[in-house]
């Protein structure tokens, strides 16, 4: 029978979050890989099902489509342990995946997107946008002062986008012993055990991914939502 189909590219945050979504929840899916740079977002076939031309965006079984990678992971994470029942508390999910969009995304993802997909250098990068990507990176630094998690005691949606932005725990780019790489911040690795024991085992470094121009998870371009 048909499952649902997620469009997306594998080293996008905004696609990554949506895909380890599906997977920490064991939600069935096709991964339909979409090149955004090659235009493959703005064909007409692809407008016809997601007339905002942008990945990643869904396509369920029955017909239905949707795009927007914080609305997607907010409705695969309905009544599961990744997004709470309380009201007060999905606010405070959500106060977290609009700050990633507004006050993240546009400088930390566009700069890695310019390293990434245009090959530039660090040293190239945008002063501006590299002030506000490090002040966004140092408040998530701060609030996970003294916790596991972002917007309660437990993995939620809310820690994907951080995760999602971040390099692999074994790039060989952490171990350089820059004062970057010894400053950890970071959201638990989504498919992982939830157990007290596995919640710390594999943080990652994100000032480290920034600061990379080869980072080996990047952001998608600025078609990405």
């Amino acid at each position: 029978s048909d499952v649902m189909k997620i469009y997306g590219d594998v080293i996008s945050g905004n696609c990554l979050k949506v895909k380890w979504t599906a997977d920490a929840l064991g939600l069935p899916y096709t991964w339909v890989q979409t090149d955004v740079v090659k235009g493959e977002t703005r064909t007409p076939a692809y407008l016809a099902k997601f007339p905002q031309g942008q990945v990643p965006a869904v396509e369920f079984d029955d017909g239905r489509t949707l795009a927007q990678s914080n609305g997607i992971v907010r409705y695969l994470a309905r009544g599961s342990r990744l997004l709470p029942d309380d009201g007060f508390a999905q606010a405070k999910v959500d106060e977290w995946l609009f700050w990633e969009q507004y006050s993240h995304e546009p400088y930390v993802a566009v700069c890695r997107f310019h390293m990434k997909y245009l090959g530039k250098s660090k040293d190239e990068r945008e002063a501006w946008r590299v002030e506000r990507g490090e002040k966004a990176l140092d408040f998530i630094e701060q609030q996970l002062a003294g916790r596991d998690f972002l917007a309660g005691p437990a993995l939620t949606i809310a820690d994907m986008p951080m995760k999602a932005a971040s390099t692999s725990p074994n790039d060989p780019a952490s171990e350089n012993g820059s004062r970057a790489a010894k400053r950890a911040c970071a959201s638990n690795k989504a498919t992982s055990d939830t157990r007290r024991s596995e919640r710390r085992d594999k943080w990652v470094r994100l000032r480290v991914s920034w600061s990379s121009s080869a980072p080996t998870a990047a952001i998608a371009p600025s078609r990405s939502g």
